[in-house]
């Protein structure tokens, strides 16, 4: 009579953590960014969210992108994956991986899931990060508040003023996941996380994904606006380019 040995019977769990193919990612492209734009005064770069689980819409995304000849990075605001699974997060970095141009992904609070978060450091770094293109200083921002239970530091208000009074940079462009007063934000740092934001050096705006829409809001009243943009589902990305005092944006559809 036949009998499986219990190799047969096990799989690899699909929250392993163990990864195949590139790691370190977004370490290795804030390199090359910070060298490519180095001093630059006119930089564009363009900005996606939410890929998780619309692949064959991310491949078309990643080609639409490819195609431009202005875009000098990409910044992918979160939910790379669905389910924190790490096949998803393989299969989407393999997608992206496509650009010809650097990128670098933040933690969405999908990526959180499982061990989701251990997989998005060793494939892409720390969920807190930060990098200078020209004369812009962008700073990452895991904004997953409701993923930890409010029990950890989310944000890391320490983490943002780190770079109050940074004289190395003309501008800031603050980027996240999720907005404060989103279902995730811990919205009783809102008020301090706000303040810290103004305290950088001259905020010009900043950028975040999670809401499935692409919308821009003034959220604070007090001008500095936040720029959201939609998943892939709906086929939408921004364009900015930044002058040396000055910006502009447009919405591409694909």
């Amino acid at each position: 009579m036949a009998s499986l040995s219990s190799c047969d019977l096990i799989d690899v769990h699909p929250y392993d953590g163990d990864v195949d193919g590139e790691t370190n990612l977004n370490v290795k492209n804030m390199a090359k960014i910070e060298s490519l734009l180095a001093n630059r005064d006119t930089i564009c770069f363009a900005v996606i969210s939410d890929t998780q689980r619309w692949y064959d819409e991310t491949e078309d995304e990643v080609a639409s992108i490819n195609r431009r000849d202005d875009i000098d990075f990409v910044l992918h605001c979160g939910d790379i994956t669905d389910f924190g699974v790490t096949k998803e997060f393989e299969l989407q970095r393999d997608i992206l991986q496509k650009l010809k141009m650097p990128y670098v992904v933040l933690l969405g609070n999908h990526d959180c899931i499982g061990s989701g978060k251990n997989v998005y450091r060793r494939i892409f770094g720390s969920e807190n990060f930060s990098f200078v293109a020209g004369r812009t200083r962008f700073v990452c921002l895991d904004t997953n508040s409701l993923e930890y239970d409010f029990s950890n530091p989310v944000p890391d208000l320490n983490f943002i003023r780190k770079f109050i009074g940074d004289t190395t940079v003309r501008n800031t462009i603050p980027v996240m996941h999720v907005r404060p007063f989103a279902d995730e934000f811990n919205d009783n740092v809102a008020d301090a996380f706000n303040h810290y934001i103004h305290e950088l050096p001259n905020p010009l705006f900043c950028l975040y994904g999670h809401g499935h829409s692409t919308e821009v809001t003034d959220l604070f009243g007090d001008g500095l606006l936040f720029y959201q943009i939609t998943c892939a589902k709906y086929r939408q990305y921004y364009v900015f380019t930044l002058t040396t005092d000055n910006y502009e944006y447009k919405i591409v559809d694909y």
